[in-house]
C-alpha cells in the first residue's frame, strides 16, 4: 500500500515551507549563522516538538525560522522539499510562505523569495515539478501590516500566483482582512485561507462571503454544519485537509476520528496535505499512509482524494485535465 500511495500522482496544496524546517536543518543553519538555540540535539529538539495546540506550535515554529538568515537557506529549504515531495508522488506543489515572520526579522522579502524561486527552478529543470508560491498574511498582526506586505509583494508580482491567511485563527476573523483581499482579487491574485481548523465553521462562509476565497485550508469544521457542507459540495469549493497536523494540534484526538474519509463520502471536494511535516510527522505520503492505517481508507478513496489535489489546485484547465489523465494511466496499472 505504501508504495502505491507514494507512486500515485498527486498536488500538494498546503504546504508552509517554514513547515518544512527538519530538526537537523535547524541545527545546521544556526552553526552556520552563530545562532544560540535552546537545543543541543535532534532528540531535544523533537522532544519540543510536542504540542498541545495551535498556538504551542506556532510559538515553536516563529522560534525556528530564527535560523533563515539568508538566500541560500530559503533555497535549501525548498530544494529538500521539493525532493521530498517529488519522492512522494508530488507533481504541483502550492507552497505558503510568511512574508511578515521574515520580515519582522529584518530579512528582506527579496531574500526570502529569490531564494525560493531559485528552487522553483531547479525542481521545474531537474525533477519536472510544478510550483507556485503563495504568501500569506499572518491573521495575528493587523490588516495595515497585511497592506503593507502586499504592496512589498507587488515586486515580485511574476513570482507571486496567490495569497493566503494563515497563523493563529481564534479571535482573528477573516472579516479581519476584506480591504487587502479585495486588493488582492482586484490585482488578479488566486485567493485562499485557512479557515475552520479552531476557529468555527463561520469563518469558512466568511472567507467565501468577506474574503471571496477560492479555496479553503483545512476546513474540517465544516462537519458541524449540513447547511455549510451542502454549500461546499454544490459549489464544489475545495478543502485542503491536514490529518497528521489535525491530530498533532488535538484538532482531533485520534486520528480514527479523522473526518477525511467522510469527506471524500460526501463528496466534498477534499484533498490530503501535510501542512508542516517536519513539526507534524509526516509528508504528504505519509499523511496518505496514516489515513490508511487509522481510517481504513481505500485505494479508490486515495486515488479520490489525490483526484481532489489537481482538480483544487490553481493550475490551467488543461494543466488540470494533463495531470488527472497522469492519474488515470497510473490506476490504470496499478487498481485491483
Amino acid at each position: 500500500m505504501r508504495t502505491f500511495l507514494n507512486g500515485l500522482p498527486k498536488a500538494e496544496l498546503h504546504l508552509h515551507i517554514e513547515g518544512t524546517l527538519e530538526p537537523s536543518f535547524l541545527l545546521e543553519r544556526a552553526k552556520k549563522h552563530c545562532l544560540a538555540i535552546p537545543f543541543h540535539s535532534i532528540e531535544e529538539i523533537k522532544q519540543a516538538y510536542q504540542f498541545n495546540d495551535l498556538q504551542s506550535f506556532l510559538n515553536i515554529y516563529y522560534q525556528g525560522m530564527a535560523v533563515l538568515k539568508d538566500e541560500d537557506d530559503f533555497y535549501s529549504l525548498a530544494w529538500s522539499y521539493f525532493q521530498k515531495a517529488t519522492a512522494q508522488g508530488v507533481l504541483h506543489a502550492e507552497i505558503f510562505f510568511d512574508p511578515q515572520a521574515h520580515l519582522g526579522r529584518n530579512i528582506p522579502l527579496s531574500t526570502v523569495i529569490h531564494g525560493l524561486s531559485r528552487a522553483v527552478d531547479q525542481a521545474k529543470k531537474d525533477l519536472g515539478l510544478s510550483v507556485f508560491l503563495i504568501p500569506c498574511f499572518l491573521r495575528h498582526l493587523s490588516e495595515e501590516s497585511a497592506l503593507d506586505t502586499f504592496a512589498d509583494c507587488l515586486k515580485f508580482k511574476n513570482l507571486i500566483t496567490g495569497f493566503g491567511l494563515d497563523s493563529s485563527e481564534v479571535g482573528n476573523p477573516p472579516s479581519k482582512f476584506e480591504k487587502v483581499f479585495a486588493l488582492a482579487k482586484q490585482q488578479g491574485f488566486r485567493l485562499t485561507a485557512h479557515a475552520g481548523e479552531e476557529g468555527p465553521p463561520s469563518f469558512i462562509e466568511q472567507s467565501l462571503d468577506l474574503l471571496q476565497v477560492e479555496r479553503i485550508d483545512h476546513g474540517i469544521r465544516c462537519m458541524e454544519d449540513k447547511n455549510l457542507i451542502s454549500r461546499l459540495r454544490r459549489e464544489k469549493i475545495p478543502l485542503t485537509v491536514c490529518p497528521l497536523s489535525n491530530f498533532s494540534l488535538k484538532v482531533v484526538e485520534d486520528l480514527k476520528d479523522h473526518p477525511i474519509k467522510k469527506m471524500l463520502a460526501l463528496g466534498l471536494v477534499a484533498s490530503i496535505n501535510s501542512d508542516d511535516p517536519a513539526y507534524f510527522g509526516g509528508y504528504i505520503g505519509d499523511n496518505f499512509e496514516a489515513c490508511t492505517n487509522a481510517l481504513n481508507l481505500t485505494k479508490k478513496e486515495a486515488v479520490l482524494a489525490a483526484r481532489n489535489s489537481f482538480i483544487g489546485s490553481f493550475l490551467d484547465a488543461n494543466t488540470k485535465a494533463a495531470y488527472l489523465t497522469k492519474l488515470e494511466s497510473y490506476c490504470d496499472k496499478h487498481l485491483d
